[in-house]
């Protein structure tokens, strides 16, 4: 994959190569921005750098927090399915004897 994907921020424009394996990384660079528009509301001055790095810093916890919960939810559901598994297995077994 040799594209390059463009992200405005604050008024610049970052470009970079996404690893291949990303399948949409124009909706990963919108994700991003997203998240970063979402933290940058709530700031009142939004020209200081100081403000741009909070935000940045508010984006990136909030992403952190929502990887961290869908992470919490896929092995819930794998444990879950896990033994749904071990109890098909046993009845399967137990039927055959």
């Amino acid at each position: 994959m040799d594209e390059i994907v463009k992200i405005d921020l604050f008024g610049e424009e970052f470009r970079f190569k996404p690893d291949e394996l990303v399948k949409d990384p124009d909706r990963v660079a919108q994700y991003l921005k997203d998240y970063i528009e979402e933290a940058g509301a709530l700031f009142q001055n939004k020209a200081s750098g100081r403000n741009r790095i909070a935000i940045l810093l508010l984006a990136a916890m909030n992403l952190s927090r929502d990887f961290y919960e869908l992470k919490q939810q896929y092995s819930e559901l794998e444990r879950n399915v896990e033994e749904r598994i071990s109890s098909l297995i046993y009845k399967i077994d137990k039927g055959i004897e």
